[in-house]
């Protein structure tokens, strides 16, 4: 597998992320390896929570967040997609699957065997995190949902989704922070919007922000909805405590929190929060709230 490995020097000075980088190498399907990053903040020794981004973000997207997280004593996880952030980015499309995305983070997981994990995921992250809790239940003791899915192909996807995936696929310049911008209601600054089109020098770094949209499955016969029947299948039978956070100003995933609500077991009873300023974004408009909002989550259901 061809690949594409960011320069270091993209990422130096970025506003709010002091964080230091860890890598691992991971099997690219193909034979060879891809390196992934991820953050690693806390004690080592402690829970993990474990954050998880989706298109086109990367973990910069958690950086108001691990603070609140690792001041509370909790070990912070925050990867970045292969694809994304200072991960090897594959230059073939073809080379982006769901199943593959999969894959590597379970590898991830696995390989650092983490356990007693809250997830947090957003986005993408929740299409791969909900299969990761599916497969491997035992790991996680609770689970936090947050403007995410885990769509079966079996309800049109909306004008909102169809909007979005046209235009990323027929936009001449993939334009990542201008994206993320679009999707906050606060509007991130200049300085921020550098930091999400850092990861990518120019658009051959950008197969996997390109195709992302496009393995969302939106039919019954998408390669990716068997498996997804099948997560939902566990999921429908995981007590373990689970929230819905979700910004209000979304109209992508608008409602899709009380499927989670209504069909989770453990998402009975917990205090579920609409974030009336926050878009589908979240972690930039509200980070320190949402931060703190888990945080207290976490501190009730232990």
């Amino acid at each position: 597998m061809q690949y594409l490995r960011t320069p270091d020097s993209r990422f130096e000075g970025l506003k709010d992320y002091p964080f230091a980088p860890h890598y691992v190498a991971l099997a690219d399907g193909d034979g060879g390896s891809l390196r992934m990053h991820y953050l690693d903040e806390g004690p080592s020794d402690a829970p993990a929570v474990l954050c998880l981004h989706g298109e086109p973000s990367w973990s910069y997207l958690y950086r108001h967040m691990i603070p609140v997280f690792t001041k509370a004593g909790h070990r912070v996880l925050a990867p970045d997609l292969i694809g994304f952030g200072k991960s090897d980015k594959p230059t073939e499309r073809s080379d982006y699957t769901y199943q593959r995305h999969v894959d590597w983070m379970t590898e991830w997981l696995t390989g650092l065997d983490l356990h007693r994990i809250t997830l947090v995921c957003q986005d993408w992250g929740g299409l791969i995190g909900l299969r990761l809790v599916a497969a491997m239940p035992d790991r996680f003791d609770r689970v936090v949902t947050a403007n995410t899915a885990l769509p079966i192909g079996d309800q049109p996807m909306g004008e909102a989704f169809e909007a979005w995936r046209a235009f990323s696929q027929e936009v001449e310049i993939f334009p990542a922070g201008r994206i993320i911008y679009g999707g906050t209601t606060s509007k991130i600054d200049g300085e921020e919007i550098a930091a999400y089109d850092a990861p990518y020098p120019d658009e051959r770094y950008k197969a996997g922000a390109r195709q992302f949209p496009m393995l969302v499955p939106s039919t019954p016969d998408d390669p990716a909805s068997a498996p997804n029947r099948a997560a939902w299948e566990v999921l429908r039978g995981f007590d373990k405590p689970w929230l819905t956070a979700f910004g209000a100003d979304d109209k992508v995933m608008a409602g899709i929190d009380r499927v989670f609500q209504k069909m989770i077991p453990g998402a009975a009873g917990q205090p579920h929060t609409i974030l009336p300023e926050a878009g589908h974004f979240l972690q930039e408009d509200v980070g320190p709230e949402l931060a703190a909002l888990i945080t207290a989550f976490i501190s009730a259901t232990r």
